[in-house]
């Protein structure tokens, strides 16, 4: 008899559930080979920590929520619609002494995976689920807590810092989407590990200042298969962390790697580790290149949707980060120069910010925390942003002003 199998998501899976496949192979998980009932929440847990979706017999049990469901349906620019948005539970105070724990949290697993990696030590699934199930507790609370202080953050290695910046920007656009919260760990957890499998490739390679040989680019695009292969070996992640890892080098024109996706072909997870890894690896300062403002590597990457990446994609990006990204460092109408603390929903081109200098140039003591919605010139007239400074401009360091 044939079944009658739905796939769900295991963040929407319920107790009476018969699940008849996962998504991967039976080999080498805790789970009978012939499928089995859903009676506990222990099955709940297991079932989120090896898939990221199964198939469930809606002839021998209940299939899914149809108002679940509905939250990963797709339009034609193969992005999900009818998702309930997320909304901010706490005030941008309230959040960052909790989003600074998580952040050190998760900076520190990065330094340790990549050193584990290097040194052939397998990673810590359990830890790793635990860490990024923090990180999206932290960004839907108010993503703003985490921008603010992962802008502070001193970038002492890119490699650890790369990892937590994508995790919160893949985590960021997947709450743009409206994502179930299942999913956000899956993309904040590929994020994290977007390119571990670098740690199995010379780091001479990545500093090289020269055009590298056929071998040279061929060893660097082999951190893709790299990565795949570590995660697998510690049993981490479902599909979309694989997804991720595969496809975030692809492009949505066919000229990425290693694959040649184009456009659709790219998963939707694979799409946004792309966007993750470009933005943060634009605004990070590296041997053989400077950092370019939040705003202007958001820029370069408008002007390259539809050819590097899908635009309805980079769009929703864009609404995730606003204009003027939180961290920025921006110049006023006022002459004053500031660091964005947190986007106001309703007008983006105004947002909070943390005043750092005078109109003279001259540093505030101490800084002065404004909201562009509310305040005024000495004219009575709005006060807005003109500019977006460069990194290091006015010798303004954020990470060396104490402003946590």
């Amino acid at each position: 008899m044939a079944l009658h199998e739905e796939r769900v998501l295991v963040g929407l899976l319920r107790k009476g559930m018969f699940v008849s496949r996962l998504d991967r192979d039976w080999v080498g998980t805790p789970f009978p080979f012939q499928g089995f009932f859903i009676e506990t929440d222990a099955q709940l847990e297991l079932l989120a920590a090896w898939c990221t979706s199964v198939f469930v017999d809606v002839e021998r049990g209940p299939g899914p929520d149809p108002q679940a469901v509905e939250a990963l349906e797709t339009g034609p620019s193969g992005l999900p619609r009818g998702g309930k948005p997320w909304v901010d539970t706490a005030d941008l105070l309230e959040e960052l002494p909790r989003a600074l724990a998580v952040r050190d949290e998760v900076h520190a697993l990065a330094s340790r995976l990549i050193g584990d990696v290097r040194e052939g030590r397998q990673l810590s699934g359990a830890e790793v689920r635990e860490a990024m199930e923090h990180m999206v507790g932290s960004l839907l609370r108010n993503a703003d807590a985490m921008f603010w202080l992962v802008g502070l953050m001193k970038r002492d290695d890119y490699a650890y810092s790369h990892a937590v910046n994508c995790s919160a920007l893949a985590t960021a656009l997947g709450r743009q989407l409206a994502l179930p919260r299942e999913v956000l760990v899956e993309l904040a957890t590929g994020g994290l590990l977007l390119d571990i499998g670098k740690a199995r490739v010379p780091e001479t390679l990545f500093n090289h200042h020269r055009p590298l040989s056929t071998e040279g680019r061929r060893r660097i695009q082999s951190h893709v298969e790299e990565g795949l292969r570590t995660i697998e070996a510690a049993g981490i992640g479902g599909t979309w962390v694989r997804e991720m890892i595969a496809g975030h080098h692809e492009r949505h024109d066919g000229g990425g790697y290693p694959r040649g996706q184009k456009g659709l072909e790219i998963p939707l997870a694979g799409r946004i580790g792309a966007l993750a890894d470009t933005y943060d690896a634009l605004t990070s300062s590296r041997p053989h290149k400077r950092a370019v403002s939040r705003h202007e590597a958001l820029q370069t990457i408008y002007r390259a949707g539809n050819q590097l990446f899908q635009g309805e994609l980079v769009e929703q990006f864009m609404q995730a980060l606003g204009v003027y990204p939180t961290g920025s460092l921006v110049e006023l109408s006022t002459g004053q120069v500031g660091i964005v603390m947190a986007q106001n929903q309703a007008r983006r081109l105004r947002p909070r910010v943390m005043l750092l200098l005078t109109a003279d140039k001259e540093r505030y003591q101490p800084f002065r925390d404004v909201d562009l919605m509310t305040v005024a010139d000495e004219r009575g007239g709005p006060v807005t942003i003109v500019a977006a400074l460069e990194p290091g401009a006015y010798g303004l360091n954020p990470s060396d002003l104490y402003l946590t």
